[in-house]
């Protein structure tokens, strides 16, 4: 698969997209490995963005990128695989909006989301999953039709729960 090599504003718009991403798992840590303070930028901060898809279209006059196909991007120990990615960003270029979509997987830190869409609305500061949501870690797992969560809060809404999380004897 032949890698393209993507313009500086498209990187940026990666990067930032990349970033909201590692937010977006934060809430999902299925064991307590994960302090509930701790900044979950901190997992990408300093990392260099490896981004690989089969296309990439920018159109600089409407501030539009699309990833499409085979589309694999690795932060720090952050990976998203999809088969497109739709970013909406400004001059500068600042990223407002993105959505994965065609089989979207997230993996962070042994954790593993999977959906057919995500959405982030950087304005609103809020991540959607949606349509058959998947969150698994080891024998841990949870799906739901569609997860919202709000970024400043870190707030998470789950519809339609079912799932399984292993529990253990306490230690004696």
């Amino acid at each position: 698969m032949p890698e393209t090599a993507a313009p500086a504003s498209s990187q940026s718009a990666s990067k930032r997209w990349a970033l909201i991403a590692a937010i977006l798992l934060s809430p999902f840590a299925l064991s307590g490995t994960q302090s509930a303070k701790a900044d979950p930028l901190a997992v990408v901060e300093g990392q260099s963005l490896d981004v690989r898809a089969d296309h990439l279209d920018v159109d600089i006059a409407k501030g539009t990128a699309v990833l499409q196909g085979h589309v694999h991007a690795v932060l720090g120990e952050l990976e998203v695989e999809c088969g497109k990615i739709d970013v909406r960003y400004d001059e500068a270029p600042v990223v407002r909006y993105a959505r994965g979509s065609d089989d979207v997987t997230v993996r962070l830190k042994g954790i593993e989301a999977k959906a057919a869409a995500l959405e982030v609305d950087v304005a609103r500061r809020s991540v959607r999953l949606q349509g058959g949501v998947k969150v698994s870690r080891g024998r841990g797992w949870i799906t739901a039709d569609a997860a919202q969560i709000d970024i400043a809060t870190r707030h998470v809404t789950l519809d339609d729960v079912k799932g399984s999380i292993p529990v253990q004897a306490p230690a004696r």
